[in-house]
């Protein structure tokens, strides 16, 4: 079954399970992928001190329990992910693992020091179980952009697993971890989650640190969370969340407490919630039918719940898939220039000076996307291109930051569709970057706008899960989850996904 985070962490205070068998199943799954004949390829690898980890965990959990029950309620108030392994994106630090990005160009490199994230859980007693697949530098939306090869999705192993952060999704999805962290630039954990059929979260602008995580496009990455339900990613939030000094861009997150110990919205609460529906999120181009049909379905629950909906009309959103894609790769082209060949990771051989020695390297390093998006980006920020690309863009995320702060100053959420369709094929749209491109049509203004959201499970078309996202206002986390909680409360798309994975 899916368990969650207080479900295991009772199982662990009582006895009835262990931290080591909590990893060592890890294991079990990761190698039974390994030899399938269609391997989920969620994992890239499992960190050699996992288990170890584990057994320190359970000593904790052993020595307290040997002083009574008064001192296994204070370790878990203070550690209260004490034993429960999580998975890490290729993207964020972990200290002496691998840190590749799904890429050649970062071959063999090994992370120096923690990312804050990663610090953070482990201090709350969470164990980096291992580096999950993603699209090559964050760029993509199916994780088939991976030096590493496709994750496949837990649902429908033909179909892909979303990105950039499939990896992590289909490692949640299939129950190979309690729960994952990700990163999003555009989209790139709610629209896993979406296509997997979990929960996933990207917060506020700042309130997760960036300290460590490989930049892709600066003001716009965040990293997110995945989880079976909103309190498995409403823990780790309020355990990982705050002002760190190593990242100018972090900020506290008022209402931990109540994220912390999550409750659904009361009748009462329901009844009085305020939903706005953008109509350019009801006429997206490309939208599956079953996908409308969906939405419509569960805005009927809303509505018969209690909660006042209402259409509003944001046109500057037809304009923010273009304006986030010069945004996002004029930074990508900024940040990746770092990757030369001269500092760490992979360096071409055979060259006969340093010029070479950097255009053979990126030529031979990096994949086909990542360079058609640093080309891109490189233009845009260049002398006769700048004020009418890169300068007109950022105007135009400035537009929709107001009309969405606009929006919100009248109501308490904003819904929509996750994605326009469905996870598709594997293969389906890989030399076929516009479409690709037009998956994160309904994330992208979000990211833009710096705004937390939502994508929670909300039906499925022909097996295949569907996303509903639920956009709340700067730093109100809590709202959005507890609307989310009601929802999970009231249905059970979300308990339809696999069973623990066995490598069929």
């Amino acid at each position: 079954m899916n368990y969650t985070i207080k479900e295991i962490q009772k199982a662990l205070m009582s006895g009835e399970i262990t931290s080591v068998e909590l990893v060592k199943k890890s294991i079990e799954t990761f190698e039974s992928d390994k030899k399938s004949s269609q391997p989920l390829n969620a994992f890239l690898e499992i960190y050699a001190d996992a288990v170890s980890k584990a057994e320190e965990a359970d000593k904790l959990i052993q020595d307290a329990k040997s002083k009574g029950a008064a001192e296994v309620e204070k370790l878990f108030a203070e550690k209260p992910l004490l034993g429960m392994p999580f998975a890490n994106k290729d993207n964020i630090s972990a200290k002496g693992k691998k840190l590749t990005c799904a890429s050649k160009i970062l071959e063999g490199y090994v992370a120096p020091y923690n990312a804050t994230v990663i610090n953070r859980l482990e201090n709350a007693g969470a164990i980096p179980l291992g580096r999950c697949n993603q699209d090559e530098f964050a760029m993509g939306s199916s994780t088939e952009y991976s030096v590493y090869g496709a994750t496949r999705n837990p649902i429908n192993k033909d179909y892909v697993s979303g990105g950039s952060s499939g990896g992590s999704a289909a490692a949640v999805s299939s129950n190979q971890a309690l729960f994952g962290i990700g990163t999003e630039t555009g989209g790139s954990v709610r629209l896993p989650a979406s296509y997997c059929g979990i929960y996933g979260l990207k917060p506020t602008y700042g309130v997760l640190s960036r300290w460590g995580v490989v930049a892709y496009g600066s003001s716009l990455d965040q990293v997110g969370l995945l989880g079976h339900t909103p309190a498995d990613i409403a823990e780790p939030l309020s355990l990982m969340c705050g002002v760190d000094t190593f990242d100018d861009t972090s900020a506290d997150l008022p209402n931990v407490d109540s994220i912390k110990n999550l409750s659904a919205l009361s009748d009462d609460e329901f009844k009085s919630l305020k939903i706005a529906i953008p109509a350019q999120f009801l006429k997206t181009d490309g939208a599956d039918a079953d996908v409308v049909k969906c939405f419509e379905e569960t805005r009927a629950w809303f509505e018969n719940k209690g909660a006042k909906i209402e259409v509003v009309d944001l046109p500057i959103l037809d304009a923010s898939i273009a304006s986030y894609y010069v945004i996002a790769l004029s930074e990508a082209a900024s940040n990746l220039s770092r990757f030369d060949g001269i500092r760490y990771g992979f360096r071409a051989e055979n060259v006969e000076n340093l010029l070479d020695l950097y255009k053979e390297t990126r030529a031979q390093g990096f994949g086909d996307e990542v360079k058609r998006r640093i080309m891109l980006g490189t233009y845009s920020l260049s002398a006769g291109t700048y004020d009418a690309y890169y300068k007109k863009a950022q105007q135009v995320r400035t537009l929709i930051k107001q009309d969405f702060d606009k929006v919100l100053a009248d109501y308490d959420v904003i819904v929509g569709p996750t994605a326009p369709t469905p996870a598709f094929k594997i293969g389906e749209n890989v030399e076929d970057p516009l479409t690709m491109y037009a998956n994160d049509i309904l994330t992208i203004p979000i990211n833009l706008a710096g705004l937390p959201a939502i994508s929670i499970p909300c039906g499925f078309e022909d097996g295949m899960p569907l996303g509903l996202q639920i956009i709340g206002n700067y730093f109100d986390e809590s709202t959005i989850y507890r609307v989310a909680h009601v929802y999970e409360q009231s249905t059970d798309f979300h308990k339809q996904t696999p069973q623990i994975w066995e490598g069929k």
